[in-house]
C-alpha cells in the first residue's frame, strides 16, 4: 500500500512510518521543514515538502494522488498559540480530509486527542486545542467519500511500548506510550472494518492485533 502521512516528523509519526515501511508499505511524510528530510529518510518514509498551513487542496490532492490510505497525525505542537491550534489542528485536518476525498483516498486515519470537543468550555490553550481537534473530526464524520476511523490516545508518554491496549469507544482516561499509538493505527489502517468508529486508546492488556480486530467485528 501506499500510505501518506500528515505531519510525518511527529513523534507518533516516525513511529509509524518505521512500522509501516517494515511491513513493505510505501510511506509518504509531508513534512514543512526541510531539514527533517534525513530524518524520515532514515524512517523508511519519502519525505514530502509542504506547508498544510499555506497549501490548496489541489496542491495535498497531488501528493495524495495514488495513495491507499491517509494519516492525519499533524498538529501544531507544543508551545504554539491559539491560531495555530485552529490553522493546523482544525484548519490542516479539514484541508486533508478535502484533498483525501478529492483523490478517492478512501481509508482515512485521525489520530486525534481524548477530550476532543468542538463544544469544549475553557480559554486555556488546551482547551481551544481540544475544540479545534473535536470539529476537526465532526468534519471528517461529515465525509461519506472517507473510510475514515478517528482514534483518540489518551495522556502519550514515550515509555517503551508494551503491544497491550485497551482500545474501546469509551475507555476512560489513562497513559499510552506513542510506540502503542503507532502500533495500533499500524493495524487500523489494515482494518477497513473499523470504518465509522471514534475510539478512544489507553494502555491496557489486550494485544493491539486483538484489540483492533475485536473492535472491527462490534
Amino acid at each position: 500500500m501506499r500510505i501518506v502521512i500528515a505531519g510525518g516528523h511527529g513523534q507518533i509519526a516516525l513511529r509509524l512510518e518505521r512500522l509501516l515501511s517494515a511491513a513493505g508499505h510505501e510511506v509518504a511524510g509531508i513534512v514543512r521543514n526541510p531539514e527533517q528530510d534525513s530524518d524520515l529518510r532514515a524512517a523508511g518514509a519519502e519525505p514530502v515538502l509542504l506547508d498544510l498551513e499555506s497549501a490548496s487542496v489541489e496542491q495535498v490532492a497531488a501528493v495524495l494522488q495514488g495513495a491507499d490510505a491517509a494519516v492525519f497525525a499533524a498538529g501544531a505542537g507544543p508551545g504554539s498559540g491559539a491560531a495555530r491550534k485552529d490553522t493546523v489542528d482544525r484548519g490542516a485536518a479539514v484541508l486533508f480530509a478535502d484533498a483525501a476525498e478529492r483523490t478517492g483516498t478512501r481509508r482515512y486515519i485521525v489520530i486525534s486527542s481524548m477530550g476532543a470537543d468542538p463544544d469544549h468550555k475553557g480559554d486555556d490553550v488546551f482547551d481551544v486545542y481540544l475544540r479545534a481537534k473535536g470539529a476537526a473530526d465532526a468534519y471528517v464524520r461529515t465525509k461519506s467519500g472517507l473510510d475514515w476511523t478517528i482514534l483518540r490516545p489518551g495522556m502519550l508518554t514515550n515509555d517503551a511500548g508494551t503491544g497491550l491496549v485497551r482500545l474501546e469507544a469509551r475507555t476512560g482516561r489513562g497513559p499510552v506510550p506513542r510506540d502503542d499509538v503507532a502500533a495500533v493505527v499500524a493495524e487500523l489502517i489494515e482494518t477497513p472494518a473499523t470504518a465509522g468508529l471514534t475510539l478512544e486508546l489507553i494502555s491496557g492488556s489486550v494485544p493491539v492485533a486483538v484489540a483492533v480486530k475485536a473492535i472491527a467485528g462490534n
